[in-house]
């Protein structure tokens, strides 16, 4: 067989950097396997970010990725934390102001972010014997917006983040609006629900 050189091209001032797209999701009914609701991340990247990022860059990165989490790792992909854009504009940021002075553009990610060993999870396995109505009747329990999916490991490997699952991706799937009504974090909250 011969083979032949292709031409080259320069890239113009317009060129953007393709990313896996999620407009097209597949519809879906509450009866469907709950997998089918879940971003597998063995198949699209996760958006990280370094402890040590202000949190406004990490705002900016969510921003331009149209994501609302992103993970915290350490230089070898591990996760250390998650924060999300509610972690920023809620009252961690002020809080921790608050409680250690500074201003706003001080704050690291780290600062506010949610500890790995704060991190709740569903299992892989669990979710692949569920439907997406368990899904939503768990997102609606916890009142979060994202749950995380994690696959043990086998033998040497490690435990891994194989997916999240996120409420807006669910309604957009379902057609149904989904409800989440977040947990109580301070004392105001609990004050506000009394």
């Amino acid at each position: 067989m011969k083979y032949h050189s292709l031409e080259t091209h320069v890239l113009t001032n317009e060129t953007a950097l393709d990313r896996p797209r999620v407009d097209n999701l597949e519809p879906v009914g509450l009866d469907a396997p709950a997998i089918k609701v879940v971003t597998d991340l063995s198949k699209v990247a996760a958006m990280t970010i370094n402890p040590c990022a202000s949190i406004d860059n990490a705002s900016e990165r969510m921003i331009s990725a149209g994501v609302r989490l992103l993970f915290v790792t350490d230089q070898y992909y591990n996760v250390m934390g998650l924060i999300t854009a509610r972690d920023i504009t809620g009252e961690r940021a002020v809080m921790y102001i608050q409680e250690h002075g500074g201003k706003r553009e001080d704050i690291m990610v780290r600062d506010i972010m949610t500890p790995r060993h704060r991190i709740e999870v569903l299992d892989y396995e669990d979710v692949l014997q569920a439907r997406v109505g368990d899904i939503v009747e768990t997102l609606r329990r916890l009142g979060r917006q994202h749950a995380l999916v994690m696959q043990r490991g086998e033998g040497e490997e490690l435990d891994r983040i194989r997916g999240i699952i996120s409420t807006s991706q669910v309604s957009q799937q379902t057609g149904e609006h989904i409800e989440v009504v977040g947990l109580p974090t301070t004392i105001a909250d609990l004050a506000a629900q009394r």
